[in-house]
């Protein structure tokens, strides 16, 4: 114990500082989707990366599959403190902030390409600003990758197939007018409970991208896949405001910039994947049909007349911008 004390002592009067191990920062990262999904996989690179990059100093500690409840319940964890971080379906942040709906418009982008200029750019920048006031720090925006519709009455060539059709959607009214607008008979449910509502035939249909339809196994209650594209949906990858503050400034550039990487490489995933997901459906006995867009695109303009004053001017604005290829 002496010789302790005594060269606690020769070590601080030479000047030499005893510094106390950082304290590691555990952050809980929620998503609804599967292990197997491009979202899970890119976390995992993402927290990956942030742990050895900052010396074990920042911690994501990934919990899939609904583990942290719904997207709603995650959000709301956000904002008062009990999760440190989320990827989420971004239009599910409507409740939140209302102007998020614009992510749901349908039929906004000719392609992805198109989109992630936008959200990378201009339009990113000002939901993430819209998130930020709600306590919410938008890192990056992945994807969903573009939605299409599975159903067991037959294929969906005209909005005419989508007659008195009972859908699934996302719990938002955006998604609900617009199958309504295409004729459909729309009813929101929690993604969690959808296997077995289909499974149950409590709804003929749904709609997803590609990726989740695969990983999800609705080709196991779904006979046919119409590829109508009608949505393109990002994703945020969000950590809790409270949570960023206790990050060094030091660590957060860390985290920023694998953020960024993990973006383009799930982008890249989802892309890779689109046409094999096709594949692999088919091989499931799923039957695929192309779909002629321009009658589908008519019948929702009433929609976007509907909604772009709650959106208001400036922000339309700077989707037309990045919708119009300027």
């Amino acid at each position: 114990m002496q010789l302790t004390r005594t060269l606690t002592t020769l070590l601080a009067t030479a000047g030499i500082a005893l510094a106390a191990p950082a304290q590691a920062l555990d952050i809980k990262l929620g998503h609804v989707l599967a292990p197997s999904h491009s979202w899970h996989k890119a976390a995992e690179g993402f927290a990956a990366d942030v742990k050895e990059k900052t010396d074990g100093r920042v911690n994501f500690v990934l919990y899939p599959s609904g583990q942290l409840g719904n997207e709603k319940t995650m959000i709301e964890g956000l904002q008062i403190g009990s999760q440190g971080a989320a990827i989420i379906g971004s239009g599910s942040l409507q409740p939140v902030e209302p102007k998020f709906g614009i992510v749901e418009l349908p039929y906004t982008w000719k392609d992805a390409r198109q989109a992630y200029a936008a959200y990378d750019g201009e339009l990113g920048e000002a939901l993430a600003k819209l998130a930020a006031a709600k306590n919410l720090v938008i890192l990056s925006w992945w994807e969903n990758g573009f939605r299409h519709l599975t159903n067991n009455r037959g294929p969906i060539n005209t909005p005419a197939d989508l007659d008195g059709l009972k859908t699934r959607v996302t719990p938002d009214k955006m998604r609900l007018d617009t199958f309504t607008a295409l004729g459909a008979n729309p009813a929101p449910l929690a993604f969690g409970e959808l296997y077995s509502a289909l499974q149950q035939k409590v709804f003929d249909a749904q709609e997803n991208p590609l990726s989740i339809i695969y990983t999800s196994s609705f080709f196991e209650v779904q006979k046919y896949l119409s590829l109508t594209g009608h949505v393109w949906g990002p994703a945020s990858l969000i950590v809790a405001k409270h949570t960023w503050n206790r990050i060094s400034p030091e660590d957060q550039k860390v985290v920023q910039a694998a953020a960024d990487k993990w973006r383009d490489e799930q982008r890249k995933m989802i892309t890779e994947s689109d046409a094999e997901y096709v594949a692999r459906l088919k091989e499931k006995g799923m039957q695929v049909n192309e779909v002629d867009k321009a009658p589908f695109i008519a019948a929702v303009a009433p929609v976007w007349k509907t909604y772009e004053p709650i959106y208001g001017a400036d922000l339309m604005s700077v989707l037309q911008k990045y919708r119009e290829g300027q």
